[in-house]
């Protein structure tokens, strides 16, 4: 039945619903105290958290998880600095609560103004990435939500030590604690109650794999924010510059292959490929990639054939598929076909050749002579994101702070009445 959840469940909604009422008024300053709070117990707390994090990453080869996924559920000193930078960096963003998105005056003698308001409660389900459990906590707190944490198993114990943190900043500024709270189980049972939490969550945010965000899209009652895919594309136009599309088509591809905005597919014009070789291709070989092709490209050594679904495809690994197309039309088509409406590139050094891309394709993210790699909201300026939203709902892309809000109306009149 719909709406109807386990008791663990009533009570942490119950919870939020009361804590999401208190931090819709909460002042900048103690959501900002807050953060800071988090940001300095983490890295206070590192050591704990990395060998919370040991102890995940021996559950996740128990698991048979992919290098790709292990990648993802890694947490080094490194990466917990960038925790650390990402909560300072959304501790110090203006607060999206309260911003006047307009306002005007009515002939009837009313004056509105439309408001940015918290949505409420935001539920968040996620798998192997541990950072989640900071970066959704932050960025629903500083949109003043309350948000529910439902991490992957494979990264409970990760989570758990982040989620302390968290709740030790809330403590610090004052605010409650119930703000951010983590499912205390890995039971799956309380993914499908979240589900159907419609009297206790205002919307669920998944991050994870296409299995996780089909379930998620499937079972929910609660409206969504997601992505299914990152099918991500690359287009070498006939008007590229050489270097910086060899730059960009290795680093799209490489840098980090499990994460959404790697690049899954190279489009090459012709043109480009009858002056300049398959040289792209080539480097993707040296760096270790192995290239899915068809027709002329299967000439280059090392390629192999690529199979029927290969194009539309996530592998979140060292493989990209590779394609000769006959202008910005032909890869504007394919990409249509294939794509998921997450990230597509084009190098090019032709403005029309770039404005017709723009134009004609409708991912959330279109990037002109820049790696996909940067899909990503902290490289947008946002500090962090909860996930890349490729629907048509009013949060689209990066899911940051501002993202996170609503809106209500404001009417003023002055003893007005309606004849």
């Amino acid at each position: 039945m719909d709406g109807q959840v386990s008791d663990l469940m009533t009570d942490i909604g119950t919870k939020a619903r009361a804590a999401a009422a208190e931090l819709a008024y909460a002042s900048a300053e103690r959501k900002h105290a807050a953060l800071i709070g988090a940001a300095d117990a983490v890295w206070q707390r590192r050591q704990e958290i990395m060998d919370a994090n040991a102890e995940d990453l021996v559950y996740g080869e128990e698991k048979g998880l992919s290098p790709a996924m292990m990648d993802r559920l890694t947490l080094d000193q490194g990466r917990i600095r960038g925790i650390v930078d990402g909560l300072r960096a959304v501790a110090e963003q203006a607060d999206p609560v309260g911003r006047v998105l307009a306002e005007w005056d009515r002939l009837n003698g009313l004056h509105i103004q439309r408001v940015a308001t918290p949505l409420g409660v935001v539920g968040v389900i996620y798998e192997s990435r541990p950072n989640v459990t900071a970066d959704a906590g932050a960025l629903c707190l500083k949109a003043g939500n309350a948000v529910i944490l439902r991490g992957g198993s494979e990264s409970f114990h990760s989570s758990t030590a982040i989620h302390d943190c968290m709740v030790a900043g809330l403590k610090q500024a004052g605010l409650p604690k119930a703000a951010i709270q983590l499912i205390p189980t890995r039971d799956r049972a309380l993914v499908s109650d979240m589900l159907r939490a419609t009297a206790f969550i205002d919307v669920i945010v998944p991050r994870g794999g296409k299995g996780l965000v089909g379930l998620v899209q499937r079972e929910a009652r609660v409206p969504v924010f997601a992505h299914l895919e990152g099918i991500c594309h690359v287009y070498a136009d006939r008007d590229a510059d050489l270097e910086k599309a060899r730059a960009v088509v290795v680093n799209a591809k490489t840098r980090r292959t499990g994460i959404c905005g790697s690049a899954e597919c190279l489009l090459i014009d012709w043109q480009f490929y009858t002056k300049h070789g398959a040289v792209l291709i080539e480097d993707l070989l040296k760096a270790g990639v192995e290239v899915r092709t068809e027709g002329e490209l299967l000439k280059v050594p090392g390629t192999v054939a690529a199979a029927p679904d290969d194009f539309g495809r996530e592998f979140l690994d060292m493989i990209i598929a590779a394609k000769l197309v006959d202008g910005v039309d032909e890869a504007i088509a394919h990409i249509r076909r294939y794509g998921s409406s997450h990230t597509e590139a084009i190098l090019t050094e032709n403005d029309a050749t770039a404005a017709r891309f723009f134009q004609r394709l409708d991912s959330a993210i279109l990037m002109r002579n820049a790696s996909t790699q940067f899909a990503d909201g902290g490289e947008f300026g946002m500090g962090a994101e909860i996930g890349i939203a490729t629907g048509k709902m009013h949060a689209r892309g990066p899911v940051g702070a501002e993202q996170l809000t609503s809106f209500k109306y404001l009417v003023t009149g002055d003893g007005t009445i309606r004849v």
